[in-house]
């Protein structure tokens, strides 16, 4: 596999899941990497892309902090400098990832150095206006820098205010294809600069007109001022200029960016036409009727992205720069255009959703509802009639655009008008009766609902609609789901329960006078749901449901053969039943039934929950009932009070049942300090023969055939109160911790059960056993359930258990009594294997640091004391051997030279290096240099 190839595998894996990819390494080591590959002059361009999307998706979490930020981008304007002028592509993804890390990590917010220069070179490369200096084949670079400058610009306003002229006098002179990027630059810095102005008081002609003129340094101060979009509405107040300033310069500028915005591209000229709104908005001295030669244009426009800026002028101008006829032919052309049969679907969409929200010039209404403009009367609107034949999204958006405009309409149009959204609504529940597809059937049920929402009060009507409904559901009780969702909705948003009582009621009777050869165990299904949900309403009487129920369970074989799932459902109609307000009128009727399912159903938990029922309903008064019934907003109960509780009337029993939540850590892990291994060099016996140390390398491999050998960590930790813990937590007994893992590299920790814990008493020490899959560093959430004295229960979370790499070093795996040639032969085997095996697994690497003799032989005797192999002092050398579970090595060979300290790295796992290489760097700290070849 090459290095492309790994690389290629890398970097999906990591924009998939950042947190999991970590698990496995530190993001110091994958950045470093990143840059090392960069700078790699055998790598191709496409690799390099790829390696800086990386700093382009999640900047953050490789450049946590803005120092780890700078020096980050100061390594890419390095490579950005060394890139050959023909990997045009690679620059300017480079140069886009400088400004993105810059940004992300407050690199300018905080104006850093690095911040500064690089926007002095982002200045340098837009000032070669139509190529002169670097020719046409640099276009690319000049257009990324623009829009790294906007960029920049948009994160701190205000920070090009010092450079306006310059930018005007590089779009003027710009006359290719760049020439928007320059105009959309300098838009955006005019409209920031202005806008710092409104926060200033008593501004003088002079600031004012030094705006323009403005050809400084960048304006760092400004950007502490945390500007935003203009709330522009006629709802909320504009920041404005003091009134009186001279604007015949900043009128030019404007007048000359509007005739030269038809150059733009639609999208561009949206934005562009916003930020000048804005800017007329705040400058009282510019009139709105800069704008008037534009409007022809943009009223003609087939561009959303321009009528949208179109309606939002408006909006912010009304009767300032739109007349009334304007007004008309505005809407009569969004009209025309929802209907045009060249547009997409969602443009058409977007048309009728700009006509509900059309911004009047004297709205009866500002509340930014959807709310029918006055100018559209039935005689307008009639070519947005909806037929059976428009998609979903288009008819439905047309039916309730109709059902206002007949809302408001005259008596005679109204009639006729509303007479043929019901045929229409009549002619799709048609649809849907001849077995339509699902698709035709949520449009249809929608489609009555917003019919509903407008006409619910004509009973006439709603009376047709109910029997239709009830009809159809005769023949096709699949539909129960859509309409018990249909009445949810109605009494929703209407508050009035009239029509969906009407319709539940009707679905009873049909249901009730149904023939028994319907009433099969699949439509019964059916029929249960919309039984449960007519129980609910307290208006209906439910004798008949109870009736209909005892009938099917007592003259049909569904005891003996009814699955758990339809006994639950028949269970669920008893439940609200019980909660009927009616209940005393059935009651012997209800009592019947719950007995009946008790006594002759097959499934034992459904004959449990029946009797759980009936005892509730006979030992229980109503309101009691309802109270042990009652569900919360959430789906569960209303109260913490346990049934048992509830019958018993006691509240102990309550208390002791509940498990409570501590508002703050209770208990926490503290790690025991281990004592110094011994060497296992001092072995208590010696086998110095050559035929037993061939055994013994025999036995080291083969032991790790036995399943579950050498594949555990023991980490010790002392259970403690936290420091802020409650007195009502001295004494707290029957602990149970409970461990989760943040990432996949370890086996599931099991339960751990301490009897008690005392504040005044010794810790009991906590060992808590991991089985690596991969010897990584890692992090435990702990909780606990405990009980205190007062015999309450309680469930506490504890500070994470952060488990570092040193702690999982384990002593190389071998009898006790083996010899010190012996462990050193093993060691030999173990570096041979990792420095000629597969460079997919094994791995070789070399780390220097500088230290005395005396602080050398104290780093050893602190940190390798347990894993020493040999000890060879008077010739500054070591052996060192970490054992890591499952089954991997870490071999150190320690060599003091003349002038550093060479620590020379093997193993048969490379994923372990960067872990190994943090591991040695903080170990050494102390040390004046150190410094790593891998």
């Amino acid at each position: 596999m090459t290095i492309a190839d790994l690389w290629d595998q890398r970097i999906p894996a990591f924009l998939l899941s950042p947190s999991q990819f970590l698990a496995t390494t530190t993001s110091e080591s994958f950045l470093a990497e990143l840059i090392h590959e960069l700078r790699n002059d055998k790598a191709n361009d496409q690799l390099k892309i790829l390696l800086v999307s990386v700093l382009l998706e999640h900047p953050t979490i490789l450049c946590p902090s803005t120092s780890v930020g700078e020096e980050t981008a100061l390594e890419l304007l390095s490579v950005y400098s060394h890139t050959p002028q023909k990997s045009i592509s690679l620059k300017c993804n480079i140069m886009l990832a400088i400004t993105n890390v810059i940004i992300c990590t407050s690199c300018l917010a905080t104006h850093t150095k690095m911040a500064e220069d690089w926007l002095d070179l982002l200045f340098q490369t837009i000032q070669d206006t139509n190529d002169y200096r670097c020719g046409l084949s640099q276009q690319p670079l000049r257009a990324t820098a623009c829009d790294c400058l906007r960029e920049m610009e948009t994160c701190s306003p205000g920070l090009l205010s010092q450079k306006l002229e310059a930018l005007y006098l590089l779009k003027q002179q710009e006359t290719t294809v760049l020439h928007q990027s320059y105009c959309m630059l300098y838009t955006l810095g005019l409209k920031n600069a202005i806008r710092i102005l409104t926060n200033q008081k008593d501004v003088t002609d002079l600031e004012f007109k030094s705006i323009l003129g403005g050809n400084e340094g960048f304006a760092w101060k400004s950007n502490q001022l945390g500007l935003t979009f203009l709330p522009i509405n006629m709802m909320v107040q504009v920041p404005r200029l003091p009134p009186g300033l001279d604007c015949k310069e900043l009128k030019s500028v404007m007048s000359s960016l509007l005739e030269e915005s038809y150059l733009l591209t639609p999208t561009s000229q949206s934005a562009l036409l916003r930020e000048l709104v804005e800017v007329v908005a705040m400058v009282p001295g510019l009139s709105p009727t800069l704008f008037k030669s534009q409007l022809l244009r943009l009223f003609g426009t087939a561009e959303v992205e321009l009528m949208h800026a179109t309606l939002f002028m408006k909006e912010t101008f009304t009767d300032s720069l739109f007349t009334a006829e304007d007004e008309n032919f505005l809407l009569k052309r969004l009209v025309s255009t929802a209907q045009h049969p060249l547009l997409r679907i969602p443009e058409k969409l977007f048309y009728m959703d700009c006509i509900l929200h059309f911004p009047e010039n004297r709205p009866i209404s500002s509340s930014g509802e959807e709310s029918l403009p006055v100018l559209v009367t039935p005689r307008l609107a009639a070519s947005l009639l909806p037929t059976v034949f428009n998609d979903s999204a288009t008819m439905l958006c047309r039916l309730n655009l109709l059902c206002l405009v007949y809302l408001e309409a005259d008596e005679g149009e109204e009639d006729k008008g509303i007479d043929y959204l019901f045929d229409h609504i009549m002619a799709l529940l048609k649809i849907v009766d001849g077995d339509g597809s699902r698709e035709v059937v949520v449009t249809s049920f929608r489609a009555v609902y917003i019919f509903l929402m407008h006409f619910s009060g004509m009973e006439e009507l709603s009376e047709k609609l109910i029997d239709k409904l009830c009809d159809m559901y005769s023949r096709q009780c699949r539909l129960a789901p859509n309409l018990i969702g249909l009445v949810d909705r109605i009494q929703e948003c209407l508050g009035d329960h009239v029509w969906s009582v009407k319709l539940l009621r009707g679905l009873q009777k049909c249901i009730m006078e149904m023939p028994p050869l319907q009433l099969t165990i699949h439509n019964l299904s059916w029929h249960l749901k919309v039984l449960k949900r007519v129980a609910k309403e307290g208006q209906i009487t439910q004798r008949n449901t109870i009736y209909l129920l005892l009938n099917v369970l007592i003259n049909s074989n569904l005891c003996e053969r009814g699955k758990w799932q339809v006994g639950n459902a028949v269970l669920a109609v008893c439940r609200n039943l019980l909660e009927h307000p009616s209940i005393d009128q059935v009651f012997i009727e209800l009592a019947d039934l719950l007995q009946y399912i008790s006594v002759h159903y097959d499934d034992t938990d459904i004959k449990d929950h029946a009797r759980f029922y009936y005892s509730l309903l006979t030992n229980l008064s109503w309101e009691k009932l309802t109270g042990v019934l009652a569900k919360g907003p959430d789906g569960g109960r209303a109260k913490e009070r346990s049934y048992s509780a509830t019958m018993a009337e006691s509240e102990g029993i309550a208390s002791n049942l509940t498990v409570r939540k501590t508002e703050r850590h209770v208990l926490r892990l503290v790690k025991v300090q281990e004592k110094s291994l011994q060497s296992s060099s001092e072995s208590s016996e010696s086998l110095e023969a050559t035929e037993e140390t061939k055994k013994l390398l025999e036995v080291y491999q083969e032991q790790f055939q036995v399943p579950g050998f050498g594949s555990e960590v023991t980490l010790r930790y002392n259970l403690t109160h936290a420091n802020e813990a409650d007195t009502l937590f001295n004494r707290v007994f029957t602990i149970c911790l409970h461990f989760e893992l943040k990432d996949l590299n370890y086996a599931k920790v099991s339960d751990i059960h301490v009897p008690c814990v005392f504040r005044d008493r010794k810790p009991p020490e906590v060992n808590v056993k991991l089985r690596p899959f991969q010897p990584y560093p890692t992090t435990l959430c702990v909780s606990a359930i405990f009980t205190t004295q007062d015999g309450r229960s309680w469930h506490s979370q504890l500070p994470d258990v952060s488990v570092s790499f040193p702690e999982i070093f384990l002593p190389l795996p071998l009898p006790l009594n083996a010899s010190r040639a012996c462990k050193e032969e093993v060691f030999d085997r173990i570096w041979e294997a990792a420095a000629s095996g597969s460079p997919d697994k094994s791995a070789i690497s070399l780390f220097c640091f500088k230290t005395g003799d005396e602080s050398l032989a104290d780093l050893i005797k602190t940190h390798f004391q347990g894993y020493l192999i040999t000890d060879e002092k008077s010739k500054g050398s070591w052996k060192v051997l970490f054992f890591l579970p499952p089954m991997c090595h870490v071999l150190l060979m320690i060599t003091q030279a003349e002038d550093a300290v060479q620590v020379s790295i093997a193993s048969d796992n490379w994923e372990l290096l960067p872990f190994v290489n943090s591991y040695l760097q903080n170990i050494t700290d102390h040390c004046s240099t150190t410094g790593t070849d891998g």
